[in-house]
């Protein structure tokens, strides 16, 4: 992902011991997951609102502790997905579900999983071909929908699903020849321009602005996903001279005072645009861009950050402060894929710098963790380099989370970073900080524990979309709140079973619901397990 690199080698998925549980308490059962409406965004099924047993008590609301912890999966090249394309379905399912196993196992929270990598379609489209790296052939049906599939194993293990676009890549390599017969890139070349190793679709068509916001507006219509994710990729990084859109230009840039102004509107047009229609389809699926981590270069504007890398602002025209500041985001996720002391960009610059833009907007700031990394050179073999840097993020209270590229790295735990991140960061599961619209569910009713310890099962009703079990040490009182270091699980469902609580130990054990959009209700009646 980004200008680093496009593809990730495949990897093996054991990860160091000690990352071996699904979350810090146990298991969610097994038993059917409440099914949500994709229209509304809420659980189909619907319990009474019964009256809370703790009235008193109010919505737990958000906390520092609160934080979105995820992990991109890029197909393109099949590079962490769904590796070899003659694979039989069901390898390439259980490979899926294992990256998922690891997710949760890391105690990440969403996955960010890329579905129209360059111009295709991880799922039935009347409007782009199925991609080439699904079955080894542009436009070949593979007989199932692998985007249903990815949104429901996701669900199941309570990991938020983010459908990741590419707006104007087009095709494996520059070869028009190899491009599906029903691309609209074959059936609209004039579309198309050849550019160093790739196509690309010309940003400054107002057809191919609507092609992009089709596709995406028909994946938002027709699927249950939590989220519309795009990346760095918008003009083509610069590598052979400048892009050939001349003819374009002339067409359509005539009000603009700069051809690089021209492009950066082009851009902006798409975003606007994508926010606006996402937001009024279904208000509960969050939109945000991942953009490279350096806006401008403080030489060259002074509002940019003390850095002197490539800035996006010039070399791609993705201008993310225009996005935060007009509000055309939900969360912004820059890729601060630079260690600490690098001359060039240096984490600790970087993160105050984007922490700075989003105050005081709704614009929610994550990070994206240049995983990929490690191993790199003497400084990203250390494998507390990541470690490093959520530690500083903690001195910004605008982050509010990590995304950590790629999955495979994730998976493979490479160089060991993600063993020093349980051990110093996640500890707990963490629930993901509130969007801004949205209202908390009533809390949990009856809620039981059974069981003896090594096996505790603890069930309730409720009408959430999914639920926070807390677990606290000793005889607590009946009505009282929780706190996030008592958090031992989150699932989809109404039954949890927790393996880990200790023999002879008694505990309290304390439910909450969230909503589509994370607001998490006050929790109800505390329960008493003694042994």
């Amino acid at each position: 992902m980004g200008g680093a690199r496009t593809a990730v080698a495949a990897a093996g998925l054991a990860l160091a011991a000690g990352c071996s549980a699904g979350t810090t308490g146990g298991t969610p059962e097994r038993a059917p997951v409440p099914t949500v409406d994709a229209d509304t965004g809420k659980p189909t099924a619907k319990t009474a609102r019964a009256t809370p047993d703790c009235p008193a008590l109010e919505p737990t609301g958000d906390d520092p502790a609160k934080q979105l912890r995820g992990m991109w999966i890029a197909t393109v090249y099949a590079g962490d997905w769904p590796g070899d394309p003659k694979l039989p379905v069901e390898r390439k399912k259980a490979a899926f579900r294992k990256l998922l196993d690891r997710a949760k196992a890391a105690r990440l929270n969403a996955v960010f999983v890329q579905i129209r990598p360059a111009g295709d379609a991880f799922y039935p489209s009347p409007i782009e071909p199925w991609s080439v790296w699904l079955t080894g052939k542009a436009g070949k049906d593979p007989g199932w929908d692998p985007l249903k599939f990815m949104i429901e194993e996701s669900h199941a293990r309570n990991l938020e699903f983010h459908a990741w676009f590419n707006p104007y890549r087009v095709g494996e390599d520059n070869d028009r020849a190899k491009l599906a017969p029903t691309s609209p890139a074959r059936e609209h070349p004039e579309w198309v321009h050849k550019y160093g190793k790739y196509l690309w679709y010309d940003p400054g068509l107002p057809e191919v602005r609507d092609l992009a916001a089709s596709a995406i507006m028909d994946v938002v219509k027709k699927y249950d996903v939590d989220g519309i994710h795009m990346d760095d990729y918008f003009y083509p990084y610069p590598s052979h001279g400048d892009f050939p859109d001349d003819r374009t230009y002339r067409l359509f840039g005539a009000d603009y005072p700069t051809k690089a102004a021209w492009r950066r509107d082009n851009v902006n047009k798409l975003v606007k645009r994508l926010y606006t229609e996402v937001t009024e389809a279904k208000p509960w699926v969050r939109f945000g861009i991942s953009p490279f981590g350096i806006w401008r270069n403080r030489t060259n504007d002074p509002a940019g950050s003390d850095t002197n890398g490539l800035d996006a602002y010039a070399s791609i025209y993705g201008d993310a402060r225009k996005w935060v500041r007009q509000g055309w985001l939900d969360y912004v996720l820059p890729q601060l894929y630079w260690p600490i002391g690098d001359p060039r960009a240096d984490y600790r610059v970087l993160v105050p710098w984007w922490s700075n833009l989003v105050r005081g907007t709704d614009v929610r700031l994550f990070i994206g963790q240049g995983a990929y990394r490690i191993g790199a050179d003497s400084v990203w073999k250390k494998p507390d380099e990541i470690s490093r840097h959520l530690t500083l993020n903690r001195k910004y209270p605008e982050v509010r989370g990590d995304v950590y590229f790629s999955s495979a790295d994730v998976a493979r735990n490479k160089g060991g970073f993600l063993t020093v991140l349980l051990r110093e960061h996640y500890q707990r599961p963490a629930l993901i900080p509130p969007w801004k619209t949205g209202q908390a569910p009533a809390a949990p009713t009856d809620v039981k524990v059974t069981g003896t310890s090594g096996d505790i099962k603890v069930t309730w009703k409720g009408d959430g979309t999914s639920y926070a079990v807390y677990r606290s040490a000793g005889k607590g009182a009946k009505c009282g709140p929780v706190k996030p270091a008592d958090l031992i699980g989150t699932l989809r469902g109404t039954a949890y079973n927790d393996t880990t609580a200790a023999t002879g130990q008694t505990y309290t054990y304390r439910v909450t619901a969230l909503d589509r959009n994370q607001h998490e209700s006050a929790p109800g009646a505390g329960v008493v397990h003694t042994p």
